[in-house]
């Protein structure tokens, strides 16, 4: 759905080139939940910006389906950037028009006269993010979470193919944060939109996404499924960002195992291996005994996981660890 072929950008300051985004590739499939992390400064904003070309990127392709963005004349591009959709993180909504009229307001920008299916179109969105009853109302009378609701049905308003989400959450408090991530999962999942989003927490990425890219001071240091970056992370970036997101888990990775006997172990379950008594069963055929140091069990997107740190004793310990790799269990050795 949307590629980049060795894509940078550079800002001019001063008389020199700034570079915000390091030359990289990227895909992003088909209807999936693209996640972008990175902190303040890395360039994930700037990057989200090179889809619809708010920002023109200094060099490369982005291709969306079989359209090269940056090869369009201006006329066309307005056209193409009708086909996506943003959701921005201060909401940006109309203050002096109510929530309708700005639901309504890219359908008039758009040129669409007929005021009946302005109005049916308007209804229909304000019904999918349960703001019917708030139609008439303006921002200023709205909760963030009410505000940013309205701007995702304006966002859907010319049917794109594509949302973009711009810290789409980070404004938001955590019960409210949660039902925004359960409706963007929600549309995702009816409409089969391609949904890229951006975001400096971890737990966003857990929650919705499918795949992700880490950003470091513009580069792309990590990508790949969400379940393998989340559970393995690589780059010293993305384990702040997954620490970031399992408190206890950090909280616990700060014991001092030294007088701990044994072999410090973290072991990684998913999907169905997760409720599966695996360790247990391999533990005893293998004479091997072993101390919970810490422990979860959670969600990424749909997928179950569960992630144990043990301390395994006994002459069968290597025998075990090579059964539960056999078994799918992703099996980590700690340092002390």
């Amino acid at each position: 759905m949307i590629r980049f072929v060795d894509v940078h950008k550079s800002y001019r300051v001063d008389g020199k080139d700034v570079p915000a985004l390091e030359p990289f590739s990227l895909d992003i499939a088909d209807g999936d939940v693209f996640g972008i992390i990175g902190h303040s400064g890395a360039g994930k904003s700037t990057l989200i910006r090179l889809i619809n070309l708010l920002e023109r990127p200094s060099g490369g392709r982005i291709v969306i389906g079989d359209t090269d963005m940056t090869a369009l004349p201006e006329p066309e591009l307005r056209a193409a950037r009708q086909r996506i959709g943003m959701i921005f993180q201060h909401f940006n909504l109309l203050a002096s028009q109510t929530v309708a009229e700005n639901v309504a307001f890219p359908l008039r920008i758009a040129g669409e006269k007929d005021q009946t299916a302005i109005r049916s179109r308007v209804n229909e969105l304000l019904h999918r993010v349960g703001l019917s009853d708030h139609a008439n109302k303006y921002p200023s009378q709205l909760s963030g979470g009410q505000k940013q609701r309205v701007g995702i049905a304006r966002a859907l308003a010319n049917r794109p193919s594509i949302l973009l989400c711009d810290e789409a959450t980070s404004a938001l408090d955590p019960q409210t944060t949660a039902s925004v991530l359960d409706l963007l999962a929600e549309i995702n999942r009816e409409l089969k939109l391609t949904i890229v989003l951006i975001t400096h927490e971890m737990d966003v990425v857990r929650r919705v996404c499918d795949r992700v890219a880490v950003l470091d001071a513009g580069r792309i240091v990590e990508r790949g499924a969400v379940a393998d970056v989340f559970l393995r992370p690589t780059h010293a970036t993305t384990r702040r960002f997954v620490s970031e997101a399992l408190p206890e888990e950090e909280a616990g990775a700060n014991v001092p195992y030294q007088h701990v006997p044994g072999r410090i172990m973290r072991l990684s379950f998913r999907g169905e291996a997760t409720w599966s008594p695996t360790l247990g069963r391999i533990t005893r055929e293998t004479g091997v005994d072993f101390n919970i140091l810490a422990g979860r069990i959670d969600r990424i997107k749909d997928l179950p996981y569960g992630q144990l740190t043990l301390a395994m004793q006994g002459a069968g310990v290597d025998a075990a660890l090579k059964a539960l790799r056999e078994a799918g269990i992703d099996v980590e050795e700690l340092t002390r």
